[in-house]
């Protein structure tokens, strides 16, 4: 382990026996993981975004951000499948108009405008900074890998005051396939030209997780929502609601 790292985790002493315990499960990574690529949602809070849609729809607002959020990604993945790509800012805008239709509520131009203009002002978890910096400190990579387009994450990085922290800013927009396709993963390889295990892939979902860890990524799942661990066949190599818990499993 570098002195930097060391210094990292005994840093972090007073976050207990749980950093230890990620220490400990990264033990077969251990001096190997080399850069870290984030989903968007690990680092960007997305709540707002149905806020506004419980704000605007008070009566089916938990049926309406449900409905296009699950939409949202239904799309993308069926987009990927038939080669008739379109960018996710496109994807959300089309899964948007047929929540609403489907609800049977109205979406106006100005509600439209809004609830499409939140994802271009979303803002980081409150432990992002530190960890991300943390990160660079120890010597490790980093990169956006998502399938948000690249202005949507430049928007996100500008907001949170997150410039210069990220290597890469990887948006499925290049391959034109979205995740889990292996074309998207690959991304990472490409741009940091290091081996599979030595990139960590840290992701907010749990499809997400399987897809990164089926390609063959060390996989960190970051479950802020403490969402059920998907039947597909594969298990993170570590689960935590927070990026702390990340840093001490990349470092140790």
């Amino acid at each position: 382990m570098s002195s930097n790292r060391r210094e990292l985790l005994s840093r972090m002493g007073a976050s207990g026996l749980a950093l230890q315990s990620f220490a400990n499960q990264a033990a077969g990574f251990r001096g190997n993981i080399k850069a870290v690529a984030f989903d968007a949602f690990p680092i960007f809070d997305p709540r707002p975004v149905f806020a506004l849609v419980a704000e605007l729809y008070p009566e089916k607002g938990a049926e309406l951000g449900s409905l296009w959020r699950d939409r949202q990604f239904e799309y993308a993945w069926l987009r990927t499948i038939s080669r008739r790509y379109a960018d996710f800012r496109q994807v959300t805008d089309d899964a948007l108009v047929f929540a609403a239709k489907a609800l049977r509520v109205e979406l106006t131009a100005e509600k439209h405008a809004r609830l499409m203009q939140a994802y271009l002002e979303l803002r980081c978890w409150p432990d992002v900074p530190d960890a991300l910096r943390s990160l660079k400190k120890a010597g490790i990579r980093l990169a956006f890998l998502s399938n948000l387009t690249s202005a949507m994450l430049e928007a996100g990085i500008r907001n949170s005051r997150l410039e210069n922290l990220f290597d890469h800013v990887l948006s499925t927009d290049r391959v034109k396939a979205y995740k889990p396709d292996p074309r998207a993963y690959q991304m990472g390889l490409d741009a940091f030209g290091l081996k599979r295990d030595q990139i960590l892939f840290a992701t907010f979902a749990g499809w997400d997780a399987a897809g990164a860890k089926s390609f063959g990524y060390p996989t960190f799942w970051v479950n802020r929502q403490n969402q059920t661990l998907e039947e597909l066949g594969t298990t993170p190599d570590a689960i935590s609601a927070n990026l702390n818990d990340l840093v001490a499993f990349a470092v140790a």
